[in-house]
């Protein structure tokens, strides 16, 4: 059977971590399905899941919460850099620096052991949120917000981010797209931080590989570009008009459309559709969430297209409060667990 386009049926490596059933729209973390992780866990133990390939206990997880909350704060040397990256650099390039200057100061320094590896694995993890918390707030001339030692992963990243605790909802609903963002098979990111990784180079060098190839619009970027569509499009009235005309153009509908996902819904987008939902009720904003829904049903009627995990992660990480170049960022703060 003659190969797909680009690497499509192409089997590159094998893998325990996560898999996928594209015909019925079905994503498992190590055998869990998506859908009961999201509900029913967290981004700590899910983060321990992918890792492990099986859900910790109750003194496991203590333990490796114990460790990330530890780990989330930067080394002087990082901190000293943040407000000229803040100044010249966008978030994902601050972050692929900042990554790979971290090397420098991990405490197992050049130790390729499977246990030294899994410490600078989750060091890398736990600090991801507070590079980009400072560098936000660096950039807007605001006082740097501390890891609260007390909160979550996921509320803790709001709290650095704004200064101020977020609500349960919010934690939540964050925790939420962290999960869900945390891991998705051989994609670009994975598979470049796999073929680094296969030089036997090191920790450090294979994220920083993985971040660069998360930067493009065609992998990491569309949950960014797809607010700004709905921005762009400004009220639910002129959705249909705007898509219809995309298609004119033979525009692409950033957030659409997935090389697995063919004939059925990303499972993802079936989580965080009543996410964006619920925020946009919470949050009185109810625009975005309508718009959200107007362009799917006008691409599904217009060319079959239905949205990815990117497209309504847009709306939520609006209602969330964080700024639009930060999606990214964020996507990647995740992908680093899987």
């Amino acid at each position: 059977m003659a190969a797909g386009k680009g690497l499509e049926e192409v089997v590159a490596a094998q893998t325990a971590i996560s898999d996928i059933d594209g015909k019925l729209g079905k994503l498992w973390y190590a055998g869990y399905s998506i859908d009961d992780l999201a509900k029913n866990s967290t981004f700590e133990e899910v983060t321990f899941l992918l890792h492990h390939g099986r859900l910790p206990t109750r003194d496991e997880l203590d333990e490796l919460t114990e460790q990330m909350v530890n780990d989330r704060q930067a080394a002087a040397f990082l901190s000293h850099i943040m407000p000229t990256l803040a100044e010249q650099t966008s978030p994902m390039s601050m972050l692929r620096t900042s990554v790979s200057a971290a090397s420098a100061y991990d405490p197992d320094g050049w130790d390729q052991g499977p246990e030294a590896n899994y410490r600078k694995a989750l060091r890398l993890i736990a600090l991801m949120p507070t590079l980009i918390a400072s560098y936000d707030r660096h950039r807007k001339g605001q006082a740097i917000v501390e890891p609260n030692p007390t909160l979550p992963h996921a509320a803790n990243f709001l709290y650095m981010l704004t200064g101020e605790e977020p609500s349960q909802e919010f934690a939540d609903a964050f925790d939420t797209m962290f999960i869900l963002y945390a891991d998705h098979t051989m994609n670009a990111s994975t598979f470049t931080a796999r073929v680094v990784a296969s030089t036997l180079s090191d920790m450090h060098s294979a994220v920083t590989a993985a971040l660069s190839a998360l930067k493009g619009p065609l992998h990491g970027g569309a949950n960014e570009l797809a607010m700004r569509m709905l921005e762009d499009i400004g009220e639910v009235g002129r959705a249909r008009q705007y898509v219809q005309d995309l298609f004119a153009r033979k525009e692409k509908i950033m957030g659409f459309g997935h090389r697995v996902y063919r004939h059925v819904d990303d499972p993802r987008t079936t989580i965080l559709r009543p996410v964006s939902q619920a925020l946009a009720e919470s949050v009185g904003e109810p625009q975005w969430y309508e718009i959200a829904r107007e362009v799917e049903a006008v691409a599904f009627e217009e060319r079959g297209l239905r949205p990815n995990v990117d497209f309504y992660a847009g709306s939520v990480l609006h209602y969330l409060g964080l700024p639009e170049d930060l999606f990214t960022p964020m996507f990647a703060s995740s992908r680093s667990a899987g």
